[in-house]
Parts: C-alpha cells; structure tokens; sequence
C-alpha cells in the first residue's frame, strides 16, 4: 500500500470533485490492451481489485494508470533490416538508399510487432480532496508526465498546479548540514549528495555513513550544495528529499508498523492501511513545506 515515492503537486483551490464524477471522468478513458500494432496502450485501472476506478475513504482518492509497451529493441529491427537490405541489394544490384532503407525499418517493424512481448505497469496516484495533494507514486519524471497527460484528457479543466515553497530544498538541506542541526521533528540519517555548482558537477556522496559535520562543512565552503538527504519525520517514516523537492524511498517505521490494524478481511485491510498511510502522509508534507518557509504565493 505505502507510496514509495512521492511526486508532488496541488489541487486547483477551486476543484471540489467526489469519488463519483472522478469515476465518471476515468471511465472515459479506460485501460484495453492493445492491438497488435500498438506499441504503447495506456488507460485507467482499478487500484483494488474489483473496487473500481476510484478507491475512496474520507474525502482520500487513489487511482492507478496502467501503461503497457511492446519489447521491441532497435537493434533487433536494425539487425532484420540489414539482413533485408542485403537481399533487396541482391536482387536490384545496388544497396538501398536512405528512403528505402527508412521504409525497410519500417516493414520490418510493422512485421515483428505482433510477436513482440507486452509490458505492463501500473502508477498508484493519491488525491488527497481535503488538504489539495496530488501525489504520484513515480521515481521517473516520464510517469508522472503520463500521469498527468491522462489526467489531462478526462478531467476539465485540470486542476493540477506545481508546488513552490519558499526555501528550496538544496539551500534547506545545505543549511541543516552546516548547521548540524535538523529542522523540528525531523532527524538527518546517514545517506546524503553533496554536488557542486559548478561546470565540474563533482559530487561526494554518502552510503549508510555517519555525516560528519566537519567534514560536510568543507565541502560546502568548496561550493557543494546538498541535493539528496536522508531523513525521519517524526520517528514515523523515513525517506531521501531531493533537490527537486521529491521525496524517494518512503518507507514506513515500526512505530507506525506496531499500530497497524490487521484484518483478516482484503478489503478491510486495504482500507485501514489506506488510512494510515494518507493521514500519515499528508502530516509528513505539512511539515515539510512549513520546514521550507511555507509555499509560495501564486504569482
């Protein structure tokens, strides 16, 4: 259930939307595998089985887009093409030209699609109605682009706007380590990136080691700035902020493990751990903005 890794966004203030027309909206563009000669098919999927497109709980929404992409490596079209340029050049007495090799590939392609492999993935996404969060559960901006491009085309108008705070996080993070001293209720672990500003981009980087501050404070005074940190909210979860003011590899302490509901019902269980983790959460991003001067005023 836990978010692994957060991607950060805001509802429109003006957006009030219940799990019904944000169903109603999905539904417009539904996941279907592809044809044979698709090479990406993307489409809303229930995030529970048999739950439907929306999975709601107390003004929390969490939907799932599923991509799915043919395996069809360029140098498998390449290798085929060139094997068919060289009886094409057998039999006209000349090798082909750029136009013909470029239809080749395609031919080729048009061929070997339906044998290829097809992939799937799914990326969770939290709307969190009450407190104005869209988060989604991505390390690589290319899913969230997908995420939002789909979002795009079902809900009007689109109601997802960039966070700004008013510190950036390479400037907090670099104050935190010169100072040795985390923000409240917050604690600095043992994984950091130090990057310098300069053409050079030399980093130094930290791997489940303790950071010393002498250490660090040289490193900053050469110019690095810090742009990954590991740390804890609250002793209740865990997790690396970046300089892009994403938050990766979330993970839930025993404090919070030793409170889980468990029940022996699916859907029961999915719910309570839904609860636990939105509530959690959107706690944990409070506290980080105000920890970067609050957010930004819109221009």
């Amino acid at each position: 259930m836990w978010f692994k890794n957060l991607k950060l966004y805001r509802l429109a203030p003006q957006w009030n939307c219940t799990a019904e027309v944000l169903q109603s909206a999905l539904e417009k563009q539904p996941f279907h595998p592809g044809s044979q000669q698709e090479t990406v098919t993307m489409g809303w999927v229930e995030p529970r089985e048999g739950g439907g497109l929306v999975h709601a709980q107390d003004g929390q929404f969490l939907i799932a887009l599923r991509v799915q992409k043919k395996l069809l490596p360029s140098t498998v079209i390449n290798q085929v093409a060139r094997a068919r340029a060289r009886d094409i050049e057998e039999q006209q007495g000349y090798k082909p030209g750029r136009k013909q090799m470029k239809e080749i590939k395609e031919q080729v392609t048009d061929e070997l699609l339906p044998k290829a492999f097809a992939l799937y993935h799914d990326t969770r996404v939290w709307l969190d109605a009450r407190n104005r969060w869209l988060v989604i559960d991505a390390a690589a901006s290319a899913k969230c682009d997908e995420v939002l491009g789909m979002l795009a085309k079902v809900l009007e108008p689109f109601p997802v706007i960039p966070l700004h705070v008013e510190q950036s996080p390479a400037s907090a993070m670099t104050d935190w380590l010169a100072s040795d001293e985390a923000p409240p209720n917050f604690t600095i672990d043992q994984d950091a990136e130090l990057r310098s500003t300069s053409e050079s981009r030399a980093a130094v980087r930290y791997v489940r080691q303790t950071l010393e501050a002498e250490e660090v404070r040289r490193h900053i005074q050469a110019g690095k700035q810090c742009t990954r940190l590991a740390m804890t909210w609250n002793d209740k979860i865990s997790f690396v902020l970046t300089d892009n003011l994403d938050i990766k590899r979330v993970a839930p302490l025993d404090i919070l493990n030793e409170g889980r509901t468990a029940s022996a019902d699916e859907a029961e269980q999915f719910d309570s751990d839904m609860m636990l983790m939105t509530r959690e959460l959107a706690l944990l991003l409070d506290a980080m903005v105000d920890t970067l001067g609050g957010e930004k005023a819109a221009a």
